[in-house]
């Protein structure tokens, strides 16, 4: 990939973590049918804007996996994790954030009556969504733990990027261990913004690095 210019990479790197901050700011905690129904705008509004996200933040791991090539390839194998990650969670904000809102507006003004036949669908909603939210998290911390590594070792960025993936990758199975419930807007919110702290550091080391 010689004269390979990593700018626009780090710049979608930049783009996509401050997209997640405003994502996790805006996103509405949830309630029962009446609650969802009357928020349903705004679940629509920040879903859509953390599915604009990500295949801008996808297009910036690109920049990153290429820079970080070593003989063994493993920056690819950590952009084939995060991929797989980025897909879950788009299949998430679709589920939860953009389909059961839809549908539920169907239902406006006939929720009393139709609430045996609602309730078990957001419930489904609610249980799909939690092993897609674990498929992302599990998938963030094992790609950023992968190029975390190949940083620390080949030394092409300071390290101290490294560290912090490092130290995220911990943080997160430390709160595994301890029952620490990464799938409520508390959590999901703590570990997002640890994401897009480590995203937005490699964008800006990315957009620095010369062409070659």
């Amino acid at each position: 990939m010689e004269n390979y210019s990593y700018k626009s990479t780090g710049i979608a790197l930049i783009t996509g973590a401050i997209l997640i901050v405003f994502t996790m700011i805006l996103h509405p905690a949830g309630g029962n049918i009446e609650h969802i129904i009357k928020i349903s705008k705004s679940i629509r509004i920040t879903h859509s804007l953390a599915i604009l996200s990500l295949p801008i933040v996808l297009f910036g791991f690109y920049g990153l996996t290429i820079s970080l090539l070593d003989k063994w390839k493993l920056s690819i194998l950590a952009f084939i994790i995060i991929s797989f990650g980025l897909i879950a969670a788009m299949f998430a904000a679709l589920v939860n954030g953009l389909t059961l809102p839809l549908y539920l507006n169907q239902y406006d003004t006939k929720t009393e009556e139709n609430l045996e036949v609602l309730q078990p669908i957001i419930n489904y909603g609610f249980a799909l969504n939690i092993p897609l939210d674990y498929i992302f998290i599990v998938a963030c911390c094992i790609s950023i733990l992968v190029y975390s590594i190949i940083i620390l070792v080949e030394s092409k960025y300071p390290k101290w990027i490294g560290y912090l993936g490092v130290f995220i990758t911990i943080f997160a199975i430390v709160g595994g261990l301890t029952d620490f419930v990464f799938t409520s807007l508390t959590g999901f919110r703590m570990f997002t913004f640890s994401i897009a702290a480590w995203i937005l550091s490699s964008g800006l080391l990315l957009f620095k690095t010369k062409s070659r």
